[in-house]
């Protein structure tokens, strides 16, 4: 496989694992004029062949790509320069094993995935490649024959890197932006997902859980106890929809009046959103919960701390993937959380 400067393609990118946020990612870099390859499964691959991509946004943007290059063979990777991966956290490790066999030393990759450990599980897998975090901030619905909507405020943010630079312009279209260090804006992201699991058992769009204050005091409460892990982890925690992280909680217990005027701006959400948690239920897919509000409960472990509450939202959330409930009132599930937290 030629290097760099001997007949290589520099905007050569692959998104891999493209579902919901892949399509939508990887769409607006196509929109852009990047060359881009989506590696995903067989219903989109169909999807997007019979409808192409079309990619709108909550501020009423839009963007169409009549014919994107979508395939379900892995190998495509191998020609690309950059591979933006998006796979759930629970396939990380898998696709990093398929990816180390495929792409040429030096090509970079990106994790645009929730969690906090891809990076590092990436990094072992793919010593000769370079690996950069990553995070989409926003929330993308799927709303059927190629159609993709982001349906929440937020940017995609990817880790600063001299070989981007091939990248920079076709990124900047897209509206990706590079960090010098996306730590603390991860951890902030690891806080917004939290609703994930309250938003999936409660059956709701996002717009109405979010009205409702008895499903934000679940949040809250789950925020707060994730809040004191991170700290006692020292991971620096960036600000949380635009707010220090400390301030959420605050505004999530606030009455339903008062929270919608105050959050009118810090909490924007159309009503096509819903949780990628959601998402997965009904598709009767594996959740991320595991390295969402999973992930605070290990970290606190790790720290010799607890976190029931999130621990609560663990267990609900594995039980609806049993086939479990999936239609908690507010105030059931709150009276659930206070009584694991007071346990």
């Amino acid at each position: 496989m030629p290097p760099f400067g001997t007949g290589y393609d520099p905007e050569m990118i692959c998104v891999y694992g493209a579902g919901s946020v892949g399509c939508y990612v990887g769409g607006r870099l196509a929109a852009a004029g990047a060359d881009v390859t989506f590696v995903g499964r067989e219903p989109l691959a169909r999807e997007t062949a019979a409808h192409g991509l079309t990619l709108t946004g909550l501020d009423g943007t839009s963007d169409r790509v009549e014919h994107p290059r979508y395939t379900t063979d892995a190998e495509a990777a191998a020609d690309a320069d950059l591979v933006l991966l998006t796979v759930k956290s629970g396939a990380t490790a898998e696709a990093a094993e398929c990816l180390a066999e495929l792409l040429r030393p030096g090509a970079i990759v990106v994790s645009l995935q929730n969690g906090l450990r891809n990076t590092a599980t990436l990094r072992e897998a793919l010593p000769d490649q370079t690996v950069l975090a990553g995070t989409v901030e926003f929330n993308v619905a799927r709303l059927g024959e190629g159609r993709f909507h982001r349906g929440t405020a937020g940017a995609v943010l990817v880790q600063d890197h001299p070989g981007l630079a091939a990248y920079a312009d076709a990124l900047a279209s897209a509206g990706v932006a590079q960090r010098p260090d996306l730590g603390a804006v991860q951890a902030a992201k690891l806080l917004i997902n939290l609703n994930n699991s309250v938003n999936a058992l409660s059956g709701l769009p996002l717009r109405t859980e979010l009205a409702q204050r008895d499903f934000r005091r679940c949040l809250a409460l789950a925020h707060r106890e994730a809040l004191g892990v991170l700290r006692a982890a020292r991971l620096d925690v960036g600000r949380t929809a635009g707010l220090p992280p400390g301030l959420m909680p605050v505004l999530l217990r606030l009455p339903d009046k008062v929270f919608a005027r105050a959050a009118r701006r810090a909490l924007a959400v159309d009503r096509h959103a819903r949780s990628s948690m959601w998402d997965d239920l009904e598709a009767g897919r594996p959740t991320e919960v595991d390295h969402i509000n999973g992930e605070v409960t290990a970290l606190a472990a790790e720290h010799g701390r607890t976190a029931p509450v999130n621990a609560e939202l663990t267990e609900l959330v594995h039980a609806a993937e049993e086939g479990g409930r999936r239609d908690w009132p507010g105030p059931e599930l709150l009276d659930r959380l206070k009584r694991a937290a007071a346990s």
